[in-house]
């Protein structure tokens, strides 16, 4: 019997190396993974919180740059933001087969902000009915079929913002309205921070767990307090008004603009989206920002009007 040829030096030398590679600690055992990226810090809503935080700041700055320098600065920053936030709408309105008019209804949107900011209230009301016997003419002449669906879808879109958003041109236009514009957004967007921060922190028991699970009665505590601060402090340095009054509005805002929260949430519940757009990274489209604002805004102007008159 013959034995097997012996390997030559050659191949002796490259079979030991290989043997000694592999009995390596440091030999690499699988392919190198590329390094994780780490993801954006989100919040408990899961929203990009950084994002949130940056759109929010710079949608601040806009706002209080054009009021600060010339109040009707802030009309065509209202008008753009209130039309964009029509068209949200009306497309989150077609996931449900709702095709509303869109053309007659931004055209309202223009002309009641502004006429409300030139003649007033009246002209607000007029400007409406206006608008709502343009969607009727329009989507008339489309045909009969779903007709009355559509009608109502465009009514509820002049209504909600653009209708509700013209008390925002009633506050602009009255002689310290820059100042009255500023005192809403406080009382408004720190109603939104106090609920946030404390319901994050305490926050336990739903208000709505089917419409909104996020929210809880321990965040309402705390923007009713942080409001109401808020509304006094505003009321005594800005507008030089009794800040008793401040107290109220804030108080009465915090509740108002929770309802406006959870009713934005309930229709985009109803219709099965998350969000009425993408425009404002992290916090999603226009009227996700402006909901609780919108519904705000008629009260702010009622009891100003009321208890604060210019």
């Amino acid at each position: 019997m013959t034995e097997a040829p012996a390997d030559s030096p050659a191949e002796a030398v490259i079979a030991q190396s290989e043997t000694e590679a592999a009995a390596s600690p440091d030999a690499p055992t699988e392919r190198a993974q590329p390094p994780e990226v780490p993801e954006a810090p989100k919040s408990k809503a899961g929203r990009d919180l950084k994002a949130a935080i940056g759109v929010g700041v710079g949608l601040g700055a806009l706002v209080l740059t054009s009021l600060l320098i010339r109040k009707e600065f802030f009309l065509p920053v209202l008008v753009l933001a209130v039309a964009l936030g029509a068209i949200e709408v009306w497309r989150a309105l077609t996931t449900a087969k709702i095709n509303a008019p869109i053309v007659p209804i931004v055209l309202g949107s223009v002309t009641m902000l502004v006429a409300a900011y030139l003649r007033g209230a009246e002209a607000l009301a007029v400007t409406f009915a206006l608008t709502c016997v343009g969607i009727i003419i329009w989507r008339s002449a489309d045909g009969a079929a779903g007709a009355l669906r559509d009608i109502c879808g465009g009514f509820f879109i002049a209504a909600y913002p653009c209708l509700i958003a013209g008390f925002a041109s009633l506050l602009l236009a009255e002689p310290d309205g820059h100042l009255r514009i500023i005192f809403f957004v406080l009382v408004t967007v720190f109603s939104d921070i106090g609920g946030y921060a404390v319901g994050v922190l305490f926050g336990k028991h739903p208000m709505a767990p089917s419409v909104s699970p996020k929210k809880s009665w321990e965040g309402f505590a705390g923007s009713v307090v942080v409001c109401t601060v808020v509304g006094i402090l505003a009321m005594h340095f800005m507008l030089g008004g009794r800040w008793w009054v401040g107290g109220i509005i804030g108080a009465v805002c915090a509740g108002v603009a929770t309802i406006g929260d959870l009713i934005e949430s309930s229709l985009k519940r109803d219709l099965g989206i998350k969000d009425m757009g993408n425009l404002l990274p992290g916090h999603g489209g226009i009227m996700d920002r402006l909901d609780s604002l919108v519904l705000t805004l008629p009260v702010v102007w009622g009891l100003l009007w009321w208890l604060a008159p210019a």
